[in-house]
């Protein structure tokens, strides 16, 4: 337990209906009784209270309060907690009266947090999956941060540790105990059950990043020819004027990104400039970019004008593939009978018959888009990992297990099969992590 208590508005700031302050640590009681000038009422109960300035007696608001005594807390510290008016003003008197009490101060971003994980609360891959369940903005990243913050990931990890601790001893033992009557196979049995061990890591990591594109979002770019109707597709996609539609080829001379929550996934699709031969240096480089940013989409949105059908854009042509949906646009310039099969297929790819302006082939189009973003990232399959020091410690593990194997000596096979173990610490906190708090808490916000 610290000695310092802390407080912080828990909920956003501005105009609202309730605003919630936390105050965490050994005064919080002794600053529910000078606030609110009553006793503390019994845990976990929510009575109303009247808050005064502790330096002048005015009241400041009313509201609900509640105690949660240690360690049956958030933090696992006293806590109390106050429901107040929503407002700027309560706020900043609210504040201010806290601040004024003797021993509080406001609480750093993420401190509620790094308390609670200090204090045996939670892991710390629960700890950023609370960091990512605030942060969710569509549904499959609020499963997805769910499922972290409920342990899932965390019991993965910790698992894999108990294996390695457990093939630790019996190599020591072989190392210390040589006049035991140990197995004769002891060491190649635990060789054995490693291997498998470094198989599952390998194959968690195998995973296409899906937890980290979840996390930040699915890259989706529009390519193609000038004027194919990119821009305006883009506009139809985020159903707002994101990016200026003109006749004039050429008009999108940068990447202009969006973005939007397509089936619950997030996702930011790109508009980038019309693939030909440019007229200056300055649509040299937005074509150089559109053809980078195609590189790196996952998915890739192939524009081409029907009118023109058979005839294609050979350099678009050449860009599509596996993760491409091939669109034929304008769709509203034919006429009855016209232009190509709703089963054509285009660079060995099914065809989405689509006009970005009038709305036709929109809804087939997002429902190809979905079931491809879907499969990337599977969130019916195990829990992914989220985040690159997750990846970076895992793949440190596996190359000490590499080692392991070939390991010459049962005294390096045993360091080897330590430092394995302590990556894989490092990721749930077992094992020292002081020096990577910091950086996983300041990505909160004040008052978590």
């Amino acid at each position: 337990m610290r000695e310092e208590t802390i407080f912080a508005l828990a909920s956003a700031a501005g105009r609202a209906g309730v605003a919630v302050f936390r105050v965490s640590g050994p005064g919080a009681a002794r600053a529910f009784v000078d606030l609110t000038r009553r006793a503390l009422p019994p845990a976990r109960r929510a009575v109303r209270v009247r808050l005064c300035s502790p330096a002048t007696g005015e009241v400041l608001d009313d509201g609900l309060g509640l105690w949660f005594p240690a360690p049956k807390s958030f933090t696992g510290e006293d806590v109390a907690e106050l429901h107040l008016h929503g407002g700027r003003a309560v706020e900043a008197a609210v504040t201010d009266a806290l601040r004024g009490l003797e021993g509080l101060r406001l609480a750093e971003p993420g401190e509620f947090t790094r308390r609670a994980f200090e204090n045996g609360k939670f892991e710390l891959t629960a700890a950023e999956g609370l960091a990512d369940l605030v942060n969710a903005e569509t549904e499959a990243q609020r499963r997805q941060a769910r499922r972290q913050l409920e342990g899932e990931l965390g019991a993965i990890y910790e698992g894999w540790r108990a294996r390695l601790i457990e093939a630790l001893a019996h190599y020591e033992a072989v190392i210390d105990f040589t006049d035991e009557e140990l197995p004769a196979d002891l060491s190649q049995r635990v060789k054995h059950k490693m291997l498998g061990l470094e198989e599952e890591i390998s194959q968690h990591l195998d995973d296409n990043r899906r937890g980290e594109r979840l996390r930040d979002g699915i890259y989706i770019a529009i390519i193609g020819a000038p004027n194919v109707g990119k821009s305006s597709l883009l506009n139809a996609l985020a159903r707002r004027d994101a990016a200026i539609v003109a006749e004039t080829a050429g008009t999108t001379r940068d990447v202009v990104e969006v973005h939007l929550d397509l089936g619950g996934f997030p996702v930011i699709v790109a508009d980038t400039a019309g693939l030909r031969e440019a007229a200056d240096g300055v649509e040299r480089e937005g074509i150089r970019r559109a053809e980078a940013r195609a590189a790196e989409a996952d998915i890739r949105l192939a524009l081409f004008d029907i009118t023109l059908w058979p005839e294609l854009d050979a350099k678009t042509l050449g860009l599509v593939g596996d993760d491409t949906v091939p669109i034929l646009n304008k769709a509203d310039l034919l006429g009855p009978g016209q232009g190509p099969g709703a089963k054509e297929r285009v660079g060995g790819r099914p065809v989405v018959i689509a006009s970005a302006k009038t709305g036709a082939g929109m809804a087939e189009l997002l429902k190809c888009v979905e079931s491809m973003v879907s499969h990337r990232i599977d969130l019916a399959g195990s829990p992914a990992l989220t985040r690159a020091r997750h990846r970076d410690a895992l793949e440190q593990s596996v190359d000490a297990l590499t080692r392991f194997a070939g390991a010459s000596e049962e005294a390096l096979a045993a360091e080897d099969l330590r430092l394995a173990a302590r990556a894989l610490g490092r990721i749930t906190g077992r094992v020292e992590v002081d020096d990577i708090l910091d950086v996983i808490f300041r990505d909160f916000c004040i008052g978590k």
